[in-house]
């Protein structure tokens, strides 16, 4: 089968080598010429993935339309916040294709999930998208270190199809078919991540950061819960797994993001020393907004929008995990 990797960063070269590895033909764009030259011809990406060897069967471009041409399933890792321009420039090859976001945002100005945006700026409908969501860190999986990750879809058929196209010996894919709460497991747990990781960087232990990891679980679940998610998809693998390596790893944008701000770096100087995006810093302000539509109460997210927005000293992060309250209140 011949597939189309959308985004060449470390997680659009890492799921490239997983579909590649699990038998199909990929070819992956990038968006800078010497980037797809240096795969083509070196089969790495030493910008992204230092060390790591690419499989044969992994080819890179830096044509849309050549990346596109004959692909049956794309699959999109480019930045949230770009994927609606994105979009614009290969809705028409798009027909018919099952269409995959690996991507973990939520779009400012409209809020919507990314499957959403795929729908409404991609015309493709609801039945031939689907998320992959896990514990995945891309590192380690582009080492063959073991670990899953579910693909979920409205329609079964799409997602086992993917599920089957992304399943390697060192890479196991699921199903499910609750988009809503895969979706916004990937997106919350990263501002949980930069939570943790400016407790870090202010120099707290693992108590205040298991803390914010268990009370962080409860607020997301309950955002997700408000927007028609399944419980068990947040115990699952998009939710508590995908939060736990996001949390616990340096190897995690979020959490290096946070701990720098933790550090007392500005958010602009935070943006400036990441060489990819952390997805966190830019879905705070939509899930916020999101929530107070649902009224739903987020503590700890809100107190990480303080922290960028310059209004609250990271050192007061942790103190104010849940409540202002004095009254006791249940776990």
């Amino acid at each position: 089968m011949r597939v189309a990797v959308i985004g060449s960063g470390s997680w659009g070269t890492t799921f490239a080598k997983i579909l590649a590895d699990a038998g199909s033909e990929v070819t992956m764009w990038a968006r800078r010429d010497e980037l797809a030259r240096e795969i083509r011809e070196t089969g790495r990406n030493s910008d992204y993935l230092p060390g790591i060897n690419l499989p044969g069967s992994l080819h890179a471009t830096s044509s849309l339309a050549d990346a596109l041409d004959g692909a049956e399933q794309v699959y999109l890792a480019v930045p949230s916040q770009t994927l609606r321009s994105n979009l614009e420039q290969i809705k028409d090859q798009l027909s018919g294709k099952i269409v995959v976001s690996l991507m973990k945002g939520v779009e400012s100005g409209t809020g919507l999930r990314m499957s959403e945006v795929i729908a409404e700026a991609g015309a493709v409908p609801a039945d031939k998208i689907a998320v992959v969501s896990g514990p995945n860190l891309a590192l380690e999986i582009a080492r063959e270190q073991p670990t899953a990750a579910v693909a979920s879809s409205v329609n079964k058929d799409t997602a086992a199809a993917v599920a089957r196209a992304a399943t390697t010996p060192y890479f196991k894919t699921f199903v499910n078919f609750d988009v809503v709460g895969t979706e916004f497991g990937g997106v919350l747990k990263n501002l949980i991540a930069v939570a943790v990781g400016i407790a870090d960087g202010v120099g707290y232990g693992e108590n205040t950061k298991a803390s914010i990891i268990t009370r962080g679980l409860a607020e997301i679940s309950a955002f997700a819960a408000a927007f028609g998610a399944e419980a068990q998809t947040m115990s699952g693998l998009a939710g508590l797994g995908d939060l736990i390596a996001t949390c616990e790893s340096p190897l995690s944008r979020n959490n290096t993001a946070g701990r720098l701000l933790g550090q007392g770096y500005r958010l602009e100087d935070v943006v400036r020393r990441m060489n990819q995006t952390a997805e966190g810093l830019q879905a705070v302000t939509p899930v916020l907004e999101l929530a107070k539509s649902k009224g739903v109460s987020m503590p700890i997210v809100l107190q990480v929008g303080q922290v960028l927005e310059g209004t609250l000293d990271p050192a007061e992060l942790a103190p104010h995990l849940a409540t202002d309250s004095d009254e006791p209140e249940g776990e």
